[in-house]
């Protein structure tokens, strides 16, 4: 059943067009991710659906009565006194019930009972999980959640995810976090110069799908150049030919009477056929393949940092309280000169406090923390309000960095990071949170400065500025500390992990990935332990097995395990090259032929089977 239908949706803030050729059919259940550059629109069209917002043209018409949508905005802007009181009496009795039970299994557990202060000292996490556990408690038919993941820690991403996949409405997601879209939706809307493109599938299928698709069009594309060259050819070919003929019949008007009247004939045959080509082109101009656009690219760069000592950061024995709440303790650690270390941990478990420390911000409260005297340490935070409002982008930078002498500089790098001339001038206010993430990251590269701390860098940021940031991140020679919940960007940056877990926070050397599989591994452990107390009945030892053969038993089960990651690797490979292959395949065949339509059946197949494998 369709929900809600958008036709022709037109969206204006002053001279300048957000929206202009929005068309979407929302059906009940479906998962859908909304996605596209910074500016593009995202959160407008949020705003639209949720009805707080008008559209300038076009319309949106909702198909049910009394639809209920639960919209989560991108930055929460609940305050201490609307959480407060949503414990109070203008919950009904079973939307505080459901209230507790999401916060609960959210892991923020006795909120009923939490004083006033407590919810002053929420982290930017734990703020989120109390939002969306307001508004899944309010039972909606359409979920809008505006970067839900933003500040939810690992556990909370998964919770949500299962939850939605659960779920029996409709979910529109704007998310920039491509595990997620992988994980919790099934078909993408992208917007890009005003208008909104489809692609059946998650995050996955529609980069692949949307590289198919530029391949095909650039191929016609050329196509279509090559044939308009050709006609150009004849065009010119035929005019030679029709000036001939018209010389000709002068110059034979006074000599030969009977063949002027041949050659102005033929001359007019000609200019008749130059006409057609002329309107030939027109024609191709208007209706033909138009070049395809190709992806913004934002380009971010490191000056190579000098090397000075090895040890960056040592801990000995630390530990850090919150008024009465002790974040951890007892904690060593150390951080070397060149190293990529992710820092991780659940919600309020204390990581921004950690790196306010690192920045000689906030003291240990016990043990020695050494911080190395050389160290040039330059700091992301998440906020994005920090920024003054009534500056441009280019009067910032330069304001911050005296760059008077070298305006330059500020302007080059602006325009690599996707600033027109008419952005530079813009206020702050006037921009969005993905384009003021990207000017403190400016404020941050013209420090030129040896270690980056960044606390979730690529919050805001649209997916094809993550991967840029990635790709420099990846060759940075310098130390980087960062905190994200983006798995994909820890996973492929960061070989090294400080784990703040049980009140303490400890190194580990092998990065996320092999983290996660031995959190697995534990849980499952601790899973089987609880079924042998609890299901198997005490025969006094007698059918229990030898410590000898415990030892066996666990090392065949070791060894069968590593067998069959080593097996799905292999498969994982081997679909990986066939997804390839099809793709190219699928780019030299028309829709129209025979053929497309068995390629295309085949890589969705691939891509099901890959995603299965990951």
């Amino acid at each position: 059943m369709t929900l809600l239908t958008i036709r022709n949706v037109k969206k204006q803030f002053g001279d300048l067009t957000v929206l202009e050729n929005i068309n979407m059919d929302i059906a009940g259940g479906e998962r859908i991710g909304l996605v596209g550059m910074n500016g593009a629109g995202k959160t407008t069209l949020a705003e639209l659906i949720f009805g707080s917002a008008q559209p300038d043209g076009g319309a949106l018409t909702y198909h049910a009565a009394g639809l209920r949508i639960g919209y989560l905005r991108q930055s929460t802007s609940y305050s201490v006194h609307a959480f407060s009181g949503l414990m109070k009496s203008e919950q009904s009795e079973g939307d505080q019930r459901r209230f507790l039970e999401v916060s609960s299994r959210l892991g923020l557990r006795g909120v009923k009972e939490w004083e006033e202060s407590r919810f002053a000292g929420l982290s930017g996490g734990e703020r989120t999980k109390l939002a969306i556990a307001h508004i899944w408690a309010s039972k909606p038919d359409i979920l809008l959640l505006d970067e839900p993941t933003n500040h939810l820690d690992y556990q909370g991403v998964d919770w949500l995810i299962g939850e939605l996949r659960s779920f029996g409405g409709t979910t529109i997601i704007i998310s920039h976090d491509r595990y997620f879209l992988d994980e919790a939706v099934d078909r993408i809307v992208e917007l890009q110069d005003g208008s909104s493109v489809d692609y059946p599938g998650n995050y996955t299928y529609y980069r692949e799908e949307k590289a198919r698709r530029y391949a095909s069009q650039l191929r016609h594309y050329e196509e279509r150049h090559k044939y308009e060259r050709k006609i150009e050819a004849e065009i010119n070919r035929l005019k030679n030919w029709s000036d001939k003929a018209h010389r000709d019949s002068i110059k034979t008007a006074a000599t030969k009477g009977g063949m002027k009247e041949f050659y102005r004939s033929k001359a007019k045959s000609m200019d008749k056929q130059i006409k057609s080509r002329i309107h030939r082109l027109e024609k191709i101009d208007v209706e033909g393949v138009k070049k395809p656009k190709e992806e913004a690219k934002v380009a971010f760069g490191w000056d190579h940092p000098g090397k000075r000592g090895r040890r960056i950061v040592e801990a000995s024995r630390i530990g850090k309280r919150y008024g009465a709440r002790q974040l951890f303790r007892d904690s060593s650690f150390y951080v070397q000169r060149g190293e990529k270390v992710g820092l991780i941990g659940p919600n309020g478990a204390g990581k921004t406090t950690l790196l306010e420390m690192l920045m000689h911000r906030q003291a240990a409260d016990d043990g020695v923390l050494w911080i190395s005297p050389t160290a040039r340490i330059a700091y992301l935070t998440q906020d994005v309000s920090d920024l003054r409002e009534d500056q441009s982008a280019l009067e910032l930078l330069q304001l911050t960095f005296e760059l008077r002498d070298d305006i330059g500089k500020a302007r080059t790098l602006l325009a690599n990071m996707g600033f027109d001339e008419p952005m530079l001038g813009k206020p702050i206010r006037q921009l969005s949170l993905g384009e003021r993430t990207r000017i403190k990251l400016a404020q941050l590269i013209l420090q030129e400065q040896d270690v980056l701390i960044l606390d979730e860098p690529t919050n805001h940021l649209d997916l094809a500025s993550r991967e840029q940031l990635e790709q420099t991140l990846e060759s940075y020679a310098g130390t980087l500390i960062i905190v994200s919940h983006d798995r994909y960007l820890i996973e492929k940056l960061c070989d090294k992990l400080l784990v703040i877990e049980d009140g303490t926070v400890r190194r580990w050397e092998n990065g996320f990935r092999d983290y996660a599989l031995k959190q697995a591994a534990d849980n499952d452990d601790d899973d089987r332990e609880v079924v042998h107390k609890d299901g198997d009945e005490d025969d006094g030892g007698a059918n229990r097995p030898r410590p000898q053969e415990n030892a066996a038993n666990a090392e065949g089960s070791k060894a069968g395990k590593r067998e069959q990651k080593r097996q799905r690797e292999e498969e994982l490979l081997l679909v990986t090259t066939r997804i390839a292959y099809l793709i190219g395949e699928l780019s030299l065949v028309k829709p129209t032929d025979a053929r497309y339509a068995a390629i295309d059946e085949e890589l969705k197949g691939e891509i099901a089977k890959k995603k299965t494998l990951n």
